[in-house]
Formats: C-alpha cells, sequence, structure tokens
C-alpha cells in the first residue's frame, strides 16, 4: 500500500479523492476503537481490573479471562497495558500474566468477526442510537454504554469509509503487481503488517484495513483482491506490530513488567516462525479449497474474503495458544534471561494475620501486633525515602512513597478489620480489649506517618517540576528537621515492637522538642524570606514540609503514649513529671 500511494503522477491526478477519504475513514476507525474500549473500560469502572486481580494461578484461566476481558473492552493492547501495570505493582505474578496475555490475542480477533458478518450496514443507525443515549442518560454508566455504542457505529462507519476509498485499487495495474510481489516474498508482507500496526497501534485495525482491502470489488461475487495466501503474512505482521503498545508501556516500569511486555512479543514471533511455513505448505496443498467445501463461503471472492481473514486470524491466535500454553514456563524462563536480576516485590497482603485462631484472644492479639510492626515499618521506609525525595530530588524515591502508600492503607483496613472481629468474638479480658482499643489508634496513627511522607512526596514532585530552589541555610534546616523526625519514627517503632517503656518515654520527650524546633525554623525562614535570600514558592513548600514534619512527630507521640498505656502507667501523670523535669534542667 505504501508503494502504491507513493506511485508517481497518475495516482496524485487521479486518485487524490480516495488517498483522502481513505484517510478519513482510517481516522474514524481508529477513533471509534479507542472511544470504545476507553467508553467499556469507564463503565466498568473497577470490574475488570478485580476480574484480573482475582486471577488464580491456573494458566487456562488466565487464558479464559484475557479473551474474556478483551472481547468486552475490544482491545488487545488495553488488556496487556493492565496487566503489565499489575505485574509491576506486585498484584500478578509474571507467569500469571503469560495466560492472561495469550488470551487477549484471542480476544482481539472478535473485531475482524463483526467486521465479516456486515454489520457496518448497520453503522450509522448504531451510531444513532448511542449518540442518543450518551446525550439523554443522566447516570455516568449510561452515558458511557451509549459512547462505546456510538464509538462502535463510528468504527463501522469508518470501515465502510475506507471500503469505498479501496474500490478503484481493485482494478489499479500497479497496486494489483505490488500484491504479487508481495505473494513472492511473504517477509515483504511480513514487515508491511508489521509496520504500519506499529504506526497506528492496533491489531485489531489493521485487521479491519486488510479485510475491507481485500474485499474492495464492485460485487460480493467478483475476485477477492488480496487471497488468503497474500492475507496471511500481513496478518501475522500486524500481530507482531501490536506488541509495541506493551512495550512502550512496560519502559521505566520493574523488571517483571519489562518480561511480561516482551513475553506479549515472544509469543507471537514463535507464532509467525512457527505457523507461517506450516500455511504455506497447508496453502500449496489446496487450503482454500478445503475452508470452502467445509464452510460453504467461497473465500476466494470479495463476498467471502472477510470470513476467510477472520478465520485465519481466529486460528492462528487458538492454534498459537494451545501450542504454547504448556510452555509457559519455558517463555518465562526465556524472558528471565533476557532481563536478568530480580525485582524487590513488595508483599501487598497481610502476612501474619490467621482467621482460623482469632477465638485464640492471646496468639491472634500476637499476630495483631506483628502486623502492625511490620505496617510500621513501611511507614519508616516511607520516611526515610521522605528526605531523599525532598533533599536530593530523588524520583525513584517519590515512586517507592506512592506504592508503598497503597500498601499501608491496604494493610489499616485489614489489621483494623481483625481487631474488630476480635472484639466482637467477646473472648478478650477486659486488658486485652483495652490493648486492641489501643492498637486500633495506633494502625490509624501510622497510616496517618505514611499520608503526611505522601504528602512530602507530592511537595517533592513540586519541587522538581516547578524547578525550585532551597536556600543553603533552608537545606541545613531541613536536614536538622529530618534527622530528628527519623529517629522519632525509629524509636517509637522500636517501642511499640518490644513494648520498650523506655523508648517510648524517650518518644515523648523528643516529640516536645521538635515542636519547638518547627517554631524555630519557622521563624528563621520567615527572617530569610523578609531578606529576600528565599522566594516565595520555595517558602510555601519549605513551612508545607516542616509542618509535616511535626505532624509525624504527634503520631510519634501517639504510638509511644499506647506502650505507656500497655504498661499500666498513667500517660498524663507521666507527661506532667517529664514537663516538670524539663522545666527543673
Amino acid at each position: 500500500m505504501a508503494g502504491y500511494f507513493l506511485h508517481p503522477l497518475e495516482v496524485v491526478g487521479l486518485h487524490a479523492d480516495n488517498f483522502f477519504l481513505l484517510l478519513g475513514g482510517l481516522a474514524l476507525f481508529i477513533y471509534g476503537m479507542l472511544q470504545m474500549s476507553e467508553s467499556l473500560q469507564k463503565a466498568a469502572g473497577e470490574s475488570m481490573r478485580r476480574i484480573l486481580h482475582l486471577l488464580t494461578s491456573n494458566p487456562l484461566i488466565g487464558v479464559l479471562l484475557g479473551a474474556l476481558v478483551t472481547m468486552i473492552i475490544q482491545s488487545s493492547s488495553a488488556t496487556t497495558v493492565m496487566v503489565i501495570g499489575f505485574v509491576s505493582a506486585g498484584l500478578m505474578t509474571l507467569k500469571q500474566s503469560v495466560g492472561v496475555i495469550m488470551g487477549a490475542n484471542i480476544g482481539t480477533t472478535i473485531t475482524a468477526w463483526l467486521v465479516a458478518i456486515n454489520i457496518g450496514d448497520y453503522a450509522w443507525l448504531i451510531a444513532a442510537l448511542g449518540f442518543i443515549v450518551m446525550f439523554i442518560a443522566k447516570k455516568p454508566r449510561i452515558k458511557y454504554i451509549g459512547q462505546f455504542v456510538f464509538s462502535f457505529g463510528v468504527l463501522f462507519i469508518g470501515l465502510n469509509t475506507m471500503g469505498d476509498a479501496m474500490k478503484p485499487l481493485a482494478k489499479d495495474p500497479f497496486f494489483l503487481s505490488l500484491i504479487q510481489k508481495s505473494a513472492q516474498y511473504p517477509v515483504l508482507g511480513l514487515l508491511v503488517g508489521t509496520l504500519f500496526t506499529m504506526i497506528i497501534q492496533s491489531s485489531s485495525a489493521s485487521i479491519g484495513v486488510l479485510q475491507t482491502l481485500a474485499s474492495a470489488a464492485e460485487s460480493p461475487a467478483s475476485p477477492a483482491v488480496i487471497t488468503m495466501m497474500q492475507a496471511f503474512p500481513i496478518l501475522i505482521g500486524a500481530n507482531i506490530g501490536t506488541t509495541i503498545t506493551a512495550l512502550l508501556a512496560s519502559i521505566g516500569a520493574k523488571k517483571n513488567a519489562k518480561r511480561a511486555a516482551l513475553t506479549h512479543t515472544a509469543f507471537n514471533l514463535i507464532g509467525a516462525a512457527v505457523f507461517m511455513p506450516l500455511f504455506y505448505l497447508a496453502a500449496k496443498a489446496g487450503l482454500e479449497r478445503w475452508i470452502t467445501s467445509f464452510t460453504g463461503v467461497d473465500i476466494t471472492t470479495a463476498g467471502g474474503i472477510r470470513a476467510g481473514i477472520a478465520s485465519l486470524h481466529s486460528v492462528f491466535n487458538l492454534m498459537n495458544t494451545l501450542l504454547l500454553l504448556p510452555f509457559i514456563w519455558l517463555l518465562v524462563k526465556i524472558v528471565n534471561i533476557i532481563v536478568p536480576g530480580k525485582d524487590i516485590v513488595e508483599q501487598r497482603t497481610c502476612i501474619y494475620l490467621d482467621y482460623k485462631v482469632v477465638g485464640t484472644s492471646y496468639v491472634a492479639l500476637d499476630l495483631a501486633t506483628k502486623e502492625l510492626a511490620r505496617m510500621a515499618d513501611y511507614a519508616k521506609r516511607m520516611s526515610v525515602d521522605s528526605r531523599k525525595a525532598l533533599i536530593d530530588l530523588d524520583g525513584p524515591s517519590i515512586n517507592r512513597i506512592m506504592e508503598i502508600e497503597d500498601i499501608v492503607d491496604l494493610l489499616d483496613k485489614e489489621i483494623v478489620k481483625y481487631m474488630s472481629t476480635m472484639m466482637s468474638r467477646k473472648v478478650l479480658t477486659d486488658h486485652e480489649s483495652l490493648r486492641v482499643a489501643g492498637l486500633m489508634h495506633v494502625t490509624n496513627d501510622i497510616e496517618r506517618i505514611a499520608d503526611h511522607c505522601t504528602n512530602m512526596a507530592e511537595l517533592a514532585q513540586q519541587v522538581s517540576n516547578e524547578s525550585i530552589k532551597f536556600s543553603e541555610n533552608a537545606v541545613e534546616d531541613l536536614n536538622m528537621g529530618f534527622d530528628k523526625v527519623l529517629n522519632i519514627v525509629d524509636d517509637s517503632i522500636s517501642a511499640l515492637r518490644d513494648n520498650d517503656l523506655d523508648l517510648a518515654i524517650k518518644v515523648i520527650m523528643s516529640e516536645a522538642e521538635i515542636d519547638d524546633m518547627e517554631m524555630t525554623m519557622r521563624a528563621s525562614h520567615m527572617k530569610r524570606l523578609n531578606e529576600g535570600l528565599c522566594n516565595p514558592k520555595s517558602a510555601v513548600v519549605f513551612l508545607d514540609v516542616i509542618h509535616n514534619m511535626e505532624r509525624i512527630s504527634d503520631h510519634c507521640k501517639n504510638i509511644a503514649e499506647a506502650v505507656v498505656r500497655d504498661n499500666n502507667l498513667d500517660v498524663e501523670k507521666l507527661e506532667k513529671d517529664i514537663a516538670i523535669k524539663e522545666s527543673t534542667v
């Protein structure tokens, strides 16, 4: 096709209108497909993600789910990118992702079948109905469904437009000779399919264009413009080209995410290497005659070639999946060799909580305390990364904080749920009930520490994006503040884990020092601002940072107070004694 449109002056002069019509039709087709995928994902909300998240370790289930999700959202690229996101986040293993990716390749063939059954005859009606629903609906989900139907119609309007534009090609000598050459050199067809799909980033669109081109004759009974033998390498190339979207999505992601994207590419490349020789052997043995006699559809005609290409697309992806499904372990091994090294995968679920022992109070309480300490360790790591993010403008530290924030939120909910279940069983002693109530408050304090670290990560991102500069004195103050905050976080978590009363008392005393430090740093910064030593933007960020530091210390104090109560001491009396002692020093 590229060679055809570059054909000299007679093409430009005689077929310019058709060329622009083709481009417009292609634009409508791709737009419709993108909008279909987007609208359905919005309509489904988190349902699609939950379906994939609940994926079992059974590869066959993965294939079925991948096919189902892709059939619904009409985009294998969207499914694959979603899977890569799950792998990167640690929600899905690399092995689990391979089955879903295989299924996505099968699911994407539904678009070719929709083209084959000439649903485009009703394109304008479908678009009109979708627009009416989209226009009058009040609920967002119904609007998205209307948008989906409208986009579905637009897709086929674009396809019909391309069909009208391509009809002159059926009689063009230059184009027909080019097709004959591509039949002689299958690698050329493979490259055309790959490059075209890489550009438009949709194998469904490429196959749709191929079907439309193949059937661009004057009547359904006319010979097809492109035979099955000529179409097959272009089809295979489209399957390879669509992997570019996943590869682009994996840039900057974790190693396992890169491996998942590479698996998608390897799957299609292996399929091409295996089935292209087999197909040409079958073609020489009379494949087209077999298909025609078996289905009753003459795939050598313009009316039958669409169904033939759809069949070929489905059979290839199905057979490729059946061939490679038993060898998922080998694919995983290969991509692990290509992308060496290990990811630091965060455990996103609870490790210690066990509902089977929730009725045994002392065991359940011990498990809850261990899980809480683990949650606290995450908050500690976020505190350390906050310093790197703000002082060093370290991008990976910002990303880690955002990732761990999600884990802390999850642990917060699960720990509170577990301890609530303990209390509902009415098996706790009075002392244990008080301790559980205290730990539930501690859980909230740890979650709030994580929130303040996230706030500082967002401030660090702002500093980076807006090129905000702190003065040397401001940086010194921030470093001093982080020194004290990191110490108090470390001490409060150690006091919680070891039930260390002395360390808890130290935390309570340190919190008062940090309050004084915040006031001093605030006054110093105001002075620097008045003297013109820093700009207003940096001043706002600086004050927000030290405020978050002070709030972290407050929550550390709350944790320490819980430890004090757990040791049967009166917190208020202890703090009065500390205040009296400090006033006499």
